[in-house]
């Protein structure tokens, strides 16, 4: 099956309110270039020299989203054009994605990374070191970043009740957040999770942005 019939079947499972970001890390542009053809705009990288080689190559109206884990040095060279950051995992990194927008004169969506999985190996703030966070309430000072939802990474296994588990725990820990800390934010409204092997049950819990790779490109070239 090709590019474009894949993305009009995964679309078409796809609610209004659920948007697909097609992870395109470690493809090729040209892969890109074909399921921005088919009418696809919104695209996830992780590592930012690749990026940043994509960016410069292929068509500005693509909103470009950085999915993975983003080191503070590295931001200032995705400020001036990045769409959405989905991985902030600490409050320094928000702070410096805050400094770099500033000096490109933007405002850059933000989504706090929630650790849900079970393996030590994944990146986030734990819901409590997120409310204590947000309670201090230094962010509300940061002018250039929205904090425009969570997100969060399910364990890596087949087990569809421990998933589902997951993000079940995601969902909540988000409608408390959208209830109390930004119940006055129109812009918190973004759950990020899901991916290629459980979008499925992502959607089923709510989720509004699901990363979906493999299952558009094919298994990735390292």
């Amino acid at each position: 099956m090709d590019i474009k019939a894949i993305l009009s079947e995964i679309k078409a499972e796809l609610p209004q309110t659920t948007q697909l970001v097609a992870v395109s890390k470690f493809h090729p542009a040209e892969a890109i270039k074909e399921a921005y053809d088919a009418g696809q705009r919104i695209f996830g990288e992780s590592k930012v020299q690749e990026l940043e080689e994509k960016h410069t190559i292929l068509p500005k109206d693509i909103e470009w989203h950085f999915i993975g884990h983003l080191q503070t040095n590295k931001v200032k060279y995705i400020a001036p054009y990045i769409s959405m950051i989905h991985a902030v995992d600490s409050y320094k990194l928000l702070a410096e994605i805050n400094k770099q927008a500033a000096k490109a004169d933007r405002i850059i969506p933000c989504l706090l990374e929630i650790h849900i999985a079970q393996e030590e190996t994944k990146f986030g703030f734990t819901p409590e070191e997120c409310t204590e966070m947000l309670k201090d309430g230094s962010w509300k000072e940061l002018k250039n970043v929205c904090i425009s939802g969570i997100m969060g990474m399910a364990t890596n296994t087949d087990d569809d009740a421990m998933i589902e588990s997951e993000f079940t725990k995601l969902a909540a820990y988000f409608n408390e957040l959208k209830s109390t800390v930004f119940k006055d934010c129109d812009s918190f409204r973004e759950l990020s999770m899901g991916m290629s092997d459980d979008y499925h049950l992502a959607i089923k819990h709510g989720s509004t942005l699901v990363r979906i790779g493999s299952k558009i490109f094919g298994i990735r070239n390292y």
